[in-house]
């Protein structure tokens, strides 16, 4: 079970607390979490990634025990902390500025 954490924004579209839980098939990478994160609240989708690129939106990042993975590909496995639910897999609202 992958442990999946929101911010406040997307909690309240989805209609959840801050934190899910999604089944999802291996191999688990970002892109298989956020797949397994919009079949199970579609109101989302197109909110963390665009619909058609799947690329990440500008002002949200992902964190993987507690570093940024923002920037990863995709495709990347995830650690085994959060294959087993250890640590959570992170969305978070980037700020912009100085």
């Amino acid at each position: 079970m992958i442990r999946v954490r929101l911010p406040y924004h997307l909690q309240t579209l989805a209609g959840v607390g801050p934190e899910v839980r999604l089944e999802v098939a291996s191999p688990v990478s970002a892109e298989t979490v956020l797949n397994a994160l919009e079949d199970r609240y579609p109101m989302l989708k197109g909110t963390i990634r665009d619909h058609q690129t799947k690329e990440r939106r500008p002002y949200l990042r992902y964190f993987v025990c507690r570093e940024d993975w923002s920037h990863e590909p995709a495709a990347t496995p995830l650690p085994e902390a959060i294959l087993q639910g250890v640590e959570p897999f992170r969305v978070i609202g980037a700020i912009a500025g100085g």
